[in-house]
């Protein structure tokens, strides 16, 4: 059973009692990612979540006091979202919605803090992305995919000027429009009463004043008709291939249908592509396929590996072969169950621990479809293969097609 409510200034709570559990967690979800930024200035989101726990005036550091308090922390960004998530014994959880409300209205932006995480931050620019193999390959994907909506930038941002150069008074700004409580969730699962739950959240939060938040309003991306293609050259072991197809939303009509392709694709050592096209044809060394669930419109990508001495001609060749299929085929209905029945597993697995089903409750409120999260299985058991060949047919149209070859110097 899940409890909700609403404060009076636009926090939404919602609550999942675990008699069973020792650890309280909570879980404070904004709706803001890079998809907020603007093009000439992005990885704000991200840097600001490092810069969110450089502590207030109040708690100077986030770390020690829920170490002494037997609890841990941490946060993560997206282009949609960042999650602030603390795990506390049921005894002491009340400290995790004290420091959750001073962070929301009470960050201070010192140069020198902020010169400090900068530096954190181009460090992973450069690590993750401009000095590993194969690192850059998603900044260009994207730069392809995209041509208006702010999904053309990954979450760390478009390039390492940005973070160097932003100004703390757009850091500053970005924070106090959207880091307010009529863009926030605050979930909270473990063995502790709603009434405890709204009490706390009440004294907390209650008295941060609601700021009229309004939801940004996104230019929507063209429907796409004819393919991109793209070459480029790195230092990397062996020859890749990527293709990006556009798809809907995490809410809309053919998620699903979508998700279960990718399994039908790339279902670990059963998926199609790694059983016909590196296993028994040996094109490829390694194949995957998967989706980005996105609040707007996403992606069906799919990453791979050529094979040495293997043309990319005949690779891309052989893997459109497969995408055809299911465009003119309709999957086995013993192909499709093994599909469903992996969905529904893997649902369950994912809603066992307190941290993860905290995180789950509060993204399916953000997005308006708590009651939808629990009903997963039943959508995905739903889809059935005219379903998936339909979707299929309008997903892997050449012209809807994002084709980047990354070939070694």
């Amino acid at each position: 059973m899940v409890n909700k409510k609403t404060l009076s200034n636009g926090l939404r709570i919602v609550h999942m009692p675990m008699d069973d559990m020792q650890m309280v967690y909570v879980n404070l979800l904004y709706g803001v990612g890079a998809r907020n930024e603007s093009y000439e200035h992005t990885g704000i989101a991200h840097l600001l979540e490092h810069l969110m726990f450089e502590g207030t005036k109040a708690v100077p550091s986030f770390d020690e006091p829920l170490e002494y308090a037997g609890g841990e922390n941490n946060a993560y960004t997206t282009n949609d979202v960042t999650n602030y998530y603390i795990a506390l014994p049921k005894q002491n959880a009340e400290l995790a919605f004290w420091m959750e409300s001073d962070r929301m209205c009470n960050v201070k932006f010192g140069n020198k803090k902020v010169d400090i995480q900068r530096q954190v931050v181009m460090e992973e620019f450069k690590q993750t992305k401009l000095n590993r193999p194969y690192g850059d390959a998603s900044l260009i994907l994207r730069s392809m995919a995209y041509k208006v909506h702010p999904y053309r930038w990954s979450t760390i941002g478009r390039e390492l000027k940005h973070i160097a150069d932003v100004p703390v008074s757009v850091i500053s700004g970005f924070y106090k429009r959207y880091y307010v409580p009529d863009n926030a969730v605050l979930a909270v699962v473990g063995d502790i009463s709603f009434e405890q739950v709204v009490e706390w959240s009440e004294k907390w939060f209650g008295e941060i004043p609601s700021k009229g938040f309004k939801r940004d309003v996104l230019p929507a991306e063209p429907r796409q008709t004819r393919q991109r293609r793209r070459i480029v050259y790195r230092d990397v072991p062996e020859n890749a291939l990527y293709v990006g197809f556009h798809m809907g939303s995490r809410l809309d009509a053919d998620y699903y249908p979508c998700d279960v392709i990718s399994d039908v694709l790339s279902n670990g050592y059963s998926g199609r592509l790694l059983a016909r096209l590196v296993k028994e044809k040996r094109l490829f060394t390694k194949i995957d396929a998967f989706i980005s669930g996105c609040e707007d419109k996403g992606m069906f990508w799919i990453y791979s590996r050529v094979a040495d001495g293997v043309p990319m001609k005949d690779a891309e060749e052989a893997l459109w072969h497969e995408l055809d299929l299911l465009k003119t085929e309709l999957v086995p209905d013993a192909e499709l169950e093994k599909v469903r029945n992996r969905f529904e597993s893997e649902f369950y697995f994912r809603n066992v621990g307190g941290e993860n089903l905290c995180n789950n409750i509060a993204l399916a409120e953000l997005r308006g479809s708590l009651d939808s999260h629990f009903a997963e299985p039943e959508n995905y058991r739903a889809v059935q293969a005219e379903e998936i060949r339909k979707t299929a047919r309008e997903l892997f149209r050449r012209g809807n097609s994002s084709v980047l070859y990354y070939l070694k110097k």
